[in-house]
């Protein structure tokens, strides 16, 4: 697959002029303020997930409208715990993924953290399973999630998401187990925007780390990736040619690059030159705007898969470095 975006030392001075709503900090406050009035009433039950090291939970909470989201909270066998309260990293998926079988995402847990592997709403039928379905209805939309509701941004999808996504991080905060002041927020793809959003929603996040990251400078997406999902977007504007302004206008109180302004907690991006799924400038657009310290991992000719296994150790490094954890073979494990 070629590099069809801009050269990298062009990627690293990209920094589009996306046009905030001057409403934007009012209408999350509004949305989030509304979320919390409703108690997250979690619930969380043991399961047998076949693993020795990794003990698993399968958790709900109520999140946008108080509608119940799954999760898996995956919590370092007892005798692989050490002493005081666990790090944690909330872990948001990709498009069209939910949070899979029990046993699918232990990495964390194995490196000594709590885990919370958290549904997307109404997905989860694509590459992976889920559990969460989203009640909610829109009007006419195109096959997918990223037109749900677009013509107005209280009827948005991603602003059910958004909210279910802060929701969560108070799901591990309230762990008597966790420690509440050194959680991570990760996710490839759309769990990397997600995760981005929730730096920006929620200040208490210790660290982000968003892997190729999708909901990113929306405006650049739609013109330069050449399919799906952005893809979405661009064939609902085929046949709603008077609405493109309508469109762009909810959109830019979702898109990660214009959020990001506002997140301040540590990060560890990573981009893939060769990525025709969210194209290397809409990456940097985010990255390139995000507020806080930050770094970025450059994979020059991967596609979307990124780092994968690689990246996956950059950040447990650099996780550890961030919140002050010793090496595992500090721990004697």
């Amino acid at each position: 697959m070629p590099q069809t975006d801009l050269p990298l030392d062009e990627l690293r001075r990209y920094a589009p002029d996306l046009p905030a709503p001057r409403d934007l900090e009012a209408f999350w406050s509004a949305t989030l303020g509304e979320a919390a009035e409703r108690p997250l009433d979690a619930t969380s039950t043991p399961v047998d997930s076949g693993l020795v090291t990794v003990e698993t939970h399968d958790v709900s909470f109520a999140g946008f409208g108080g509608s119940p989201v799954r999760a898996w909270l995956h919590l370092p066998a007892r005798g692989l715990r050490g002493d005081g309260p666990l790090p944690g990293v909330v872990q948001y998926q990709g498009y069209n993924g939910g949070r899979g079988l029990p046993h699918e995402h232990v990495f964390w847990a194995s490196a000594g953290f709590a885990h919370l592997v958290v549904d997307t709403r109404g997905q989860g039928s694509g590459w992976t399973v889920g559990d969460t379905g989203d009640p909610v209805g829109s009007g006419a939309a195109q096959p997918g999630f990223l037109t749900r509701g677009v013509l107005d941004p209280g009827d948005y999808y991603y602003r059910r998401v958004y909210t279910d996504a802060v929701r969560a991080l108070g799901v591990l905060r309230g762990h008597r187990e966790v420690d509440g002041d050194r959680i991570a927020v990760a996710g490839i793809s759309q769990g990397g925007g997600i995760a981005l959003a929730v730096a920006a929603l929620d200040r208490g996040v210790a660290a982000v780390m968003p892997d190729v990251p999708f909901l990113c400078d929306f405006p650049r997406a739609t013109r330069v990736a050449p399919g799906d999902p952005y893809g979405e977007v661009v064939r609902y504007l085929k046949a709603h040619r008077d609405r493109v302004d309508d469109v762009f206008r909810t959109l830019s109180y979702f898109d990660a690059a214009v959020l990001a302004r506002a997140a301040s907690a540590p990060a560890l991006f990573s981009v893939a030159l060769m990525d025709e799924i969210c194209p290397p400038s809409t990456v940097f657009a985010a990255y390139n705007a995000y507020a806080g310290p930050k770094e970025i991992a450059v994979y020059p000719f991967n596609d979307h898969e990124g780092g994968e296994a690689r990246q996956q150790r950059e950040q447990l490094t650099w996780l550890r470095g961030r919140l002050g954890l010793p090496a595992a073979r500090e721990l004697g494990v």
